[in-house]
């Protein structure tokens, strides 16, 4: 597939709202660091090195098979723009879109799968699926790293398991995550306690694209930390348990704040709908938490005229690559607010249009 068909889609197939415990977890990842035996790290290696580890992963990759089809962009020939969506929609680090040195990524055509080249590490075998769900996403990448180890001569050390570019990552090579939607344990002033908690346990929490990133419309990405002296079997379990216990509070948060501030939060929520659907200038930071009040209201039975899947799509619509992409130029900063309003509006009327067709009730504010 073209580059093209991964920039317009704009809701990928690992945002699907079937996932377990969709309402809170948005999706869960898999990334697997691995280096090839022989070659330098990319902090130190060659534009020829950089090169010879690029042709061995497609030719490993074409000699596999898989049921997954792979498509093969070189990061260096890609625009600013073209980069940013694909960040945008995870599928391709920040690091890696800042790369020129032979850098580039394989995506699958469901987007479920993406493997970066040369980024930190020479292979970044990444896997996303919706909801909660660490153990079957981690069997898609493992399957798929053991077939490339048979191929390809993995950098492994008996005392210290897979090598690494950073140490942190040494030995699985492992980072498993979870995107969680926890507005109400921010709005009753819980999630710093969630925070401190979870560092204690060896997690780390960050924004919605890693780290140093925002935590944009209460979207919060929790990860272990330590990949050294634990099995994948331990730290999946204990990523598990950790996002269980924190699906438990925000549902709690939820209940509580329903039964002790309704009005204050139907307004909250009808607010937010409202500036959604008729505001002509919008920040992505206002957006985000515009969306996060409604994809709220959405959860708990409030508002009902707004699928959960068109406010996935319009979590990776208002993102700055997305709203350039669409409207085909680069675009200062007031004028991406305003186009940003311009395709919120479109979206949200687009499906209010579709409801009315449909002869089902329509929840007007």
């Amino acid at each position: 597939m073209n580059l093209e068909h991964f920039l317009k889609s704009e809701a990928p197939g690992w945002m699907d709202v079937k996932g377990l415990d969709a309402d809170i977890v948005l999706s869960t990842r898999i990334r697997l660091a691995r280096n090839l035996d022989g070659y330098r790290f990319p902090l130190s290696f060659t534009e020829s090195e950089a090169h010879q580890i690029d042709e061995m992963l497609k030719e490993a990759l074409q000699s596999i098979k898989d049921e997954h089809k792979f498509s093969h962009f070189t990061i260096k020939e890609m625009p600013a723009m073209q980069r940013q969506v694909l960040v945008e929609k995870h599928l391709i680090s920040p690091l890696l879109a800042k790369k020129e040195k032979s850098a580039s990524v394989h995506i699958s055509s469901d987007e479920t799968i993406s493997i970066m080249v040369n980024e930190e590490d020479h292979l970044r075998i990444q896997c996303l699926a919706p909801g909660l769900q660490l153990a079957e996403t981690y069997q898609i990448a493992s399957k798929l790293d053991n077939k490339l180890e048979q191929h390809l001569p993995y950098a492994f050390n008996e005392s210290f398991g897979y090598l690494t570019s950073c140490p942190t990552n040494v030995g699985t090579g492992l980072r498993a995550s979870v995107m969680m939607h926890l507005p109400a344990l921010t709005m009753s002033k819980q999630i710093k306690v969630v925070t401190q908690m979870l560092a204690r346990l060896g997690m780390v929490v960050r924004g919605i694209y890693g780290e140093g990133s925002e935590n944009l419309g209460n979207i919060y990405q929790i990860s272990n930390q330590v990949t050294l002296g634990k099995s994948e079997e331990e730290i999946l379990n204990d990523l598990q348990e950790v996002a269980l216990q924190i699906i438990k509070n925000e549902r709690g948060a939820r209940e509580a704040l329903l039964k002790n501030s309704r009005i204050i939060l139907e307004d909250r929520f009808n607010r937010s709908l409202g500036t959604l659907k008729y505001a002509r200038i919008m920040t992505s930071e206002e957006a985000a938490a515009c969306l996060s009040n409604v994809r709220l209201g959405a959860d708990v039975g409030i508002i009902n005229e707004v699928p959960l899947n068109v406010l996935n799509e319009c979590m990776i619509l208002i993102q700055p690559g997305f709203v350039q992409q669409y409207a085909g130029t680069t675009l200062q900063a007031s004028e991406r607010d305003m186009y940003r309003a311009k395709l919120l509006r479109e979206k949200l009327n687009l499906n209010n249009q579709k409801l009315m067709e449909k002869g089902e009730e329509r929840y007007d504010v």
